[in-house]
């Protein structure tokens, strides 16, 4: 262990993505307009969320009543907060379903959830800018950072796993998050830098929360959590806070030793705008991404089988080694976050009722014995084709089958779904029924008069754009 005080040549990770959110201009046409739809889809998942109590006891202020001068906005609620507690406020309401954008690689993950600290900055900003007289940001200026945050986020995820260590996908978020708001606060590239290292020092959570047998709400939190945490440091470092050169490669006590089996962190490809154009909508289905296809495959099988639930000797579900890994689960789920990321009630789900929402997983439906008599039937199997074209950069595929097998000797075909609607491949498809979502999920909260008055500035790639942020912030109070 090295025992010398000699400052040492800063990190080349935090030099990489510090030069990027400062230097990089995205340029994407496609990213932009991908980002528009993950916006409107993670705000509308927001605001389904707060029909939920176990969601909104979470909200608001620490001390009850406190109001900030210039405070973010909190969409569908009245709470008016400091930017950091903001940043909770919202990345709780947008990730307590399960329900936004997916990134898949050696590590899994929701780039959208970075959309909690960039949101609560932008609109403090915004508001303190108007107080000051000047110009405030536009949503384009939020577009750009949801596209380098998703970057950031994603390219470190597609070879660095923190899953296989034990440690959670949130750190990621953290990471990006801290990255764009530093630079959005008037961060120069050293305070960038100085964010990055006490982000990377924080570490990230434990996965305990997201297995047996302690699978428990803190998953649709955690992303809320460590956005505001990235909110907090990037204050922090742009009022002079100092940082640390080798908080990854330091032998002994960097993060790479302490944390990460000693393996050196890395970029896989250089940081553009690929991780928009690729991420993965969850359109149909608030189920853990790994099952949606699993989800479209039951679904599909629902009419054929629905009258003959008690013929069913056997239900084969074939997959890839990373759903085996986070969603194969036998005996009791306890509560709604256990059942989200579990294949075989996700797929029994889909071949009973022929559909799956967020009150499916409920304790009341849960009660179902046809759920549990469907889960104690099912097989679930890896497909080696399958996990190797989940890791293909040119398909990054998330293929499912589901097949019926009956006492009789008779099955069911075999439906197999290689990619979700939702995914790049399918992408045409998918944006007519994101909107569609969208407008159901605001319909759930809203007035008419309002839903008409937020579909009418979202539906316009140049109205959103060019939207002071308070501005379209305020659409949604």
């Amino acid at each position: 262990m090295i025992k010398t005080n000699e400052i040492s040549k800063t990190d080349q990770l935090l030099t990489d993505i510090a030069d990027y959110v400062l230097n990089t201009t995205i340029t994407s046409e496609e990213a932009y307009e991908t980002a528009r739809y993950v916006l409107l889809d993670t705000l509308g998942c927001g605001i389904l969320a707060l029909q939920y109590p176990e969601c909104t006891k979470l909200l608001g202020p620490v001390v009850p009543g406190t109001v900030v001068p210039n405070g973010t906005r909190v969409p569908g609620t009245s709470y008016v907060l400091d930017p950091v507690r903001g940043a909770f406020n919202i990345g709780c309401m947008i990730r307590w379903l399960d329900y936004n954008d997916t990134w898949l690689a050696a590590e899994w993950g929701h780039p959208s959830d970075n959309l909690g600290g960039i949101l609560a900055v932008a609109d403090y900003l915004s508001r303190v800018r108007i107080a000051e007289g000047k110009e405030p940001l536009k949503m384009k200026d939020v577009l750009e950072m949801m596209i380098q945050a998703h970057e950031i986020q994603g390219i470190l995820a597609l070879e660095n796993s923190l899953n296989r260590e034990g440690l959670d996908h949130v750190l990621f978020v953290k990471i990006a998050t801290t990255a764009v708001v530093t630079k959005a606060l008037g961060g120069s590239h050293q305070e960038i830098i100085n964010a990055l290292s006490n982000a990377w020092i924080d570490n990230s959570s434990l996965r305990t929360y997201r297995h047996a047998p302690n699978t428990g709400s803190r998953k649709s939190w955690a992303a809320g959590d460590a956005t505001s945490r990235a909110v907090q440091l990037a204050m922090m470092a742009v009022k002079g806070e100092m940082g640390y050169a080798t908080a990854l490669s330091a032998p002994g006590w960097g993060f790479q030793d302490v944390l990460f089996n000693k393996q050196e962190l890395k970029l896989a490809r250089p940081l553009a705008s690929y991780v928009m154009e690729n991420v993965l909508f969850k359109v149909s289905y608030p189920a853990e991404f790994h099952a949606q296809t699993a989800a479209e495959c039951a679904v599909h099988l629902h009419h054929e089988v629905k009258n003959r639930l008690n013929e069913i000797e056997r239900i084969e579900i074939t997959t890839h080694e990373s759903a085996i890994r986070i969603i194969d689960k036998e005996g009791p789920l306890n509560n709604p976050a256990d059942r989200d990321h579990c294949i075989q009630y996700i797929t029994a789900i889909g071949l009973i009722y022929g559909d799956i929402t967020a009150d499916h997983y409920e304790d009341d439906v849960a009660a179902d014995p046809r759920i549990d008599d469907l889960r104690n039937k099912m097989v679930v199997v890896e497909k080696t084709q399958y996990t190797i074209d989940y890791l293909d950069p040119e398909k990054r595929s998330i293929a499912n089958a589901v097949q019926v097998y009956y006492k009789d000797g008779t099955s069911s075909e075999l439906v197999e779904c290689e990619y979700p609607l939702g995914h790049r491949f399918r992408r045409e498809e998918a944006f007519p029924q994101i909107i569609d979502k969208f407008q159901q999920n605001i319909g759930t909260h809203y007035s008419q008069k309002q839903v008409n008055k937020i579909n009418q500035i979202c539906a316009d790639k140049e109205l959103v754009e060019n939207s002071y942020v308070h501005e379209f912030v305020d659409l949604f109070i």
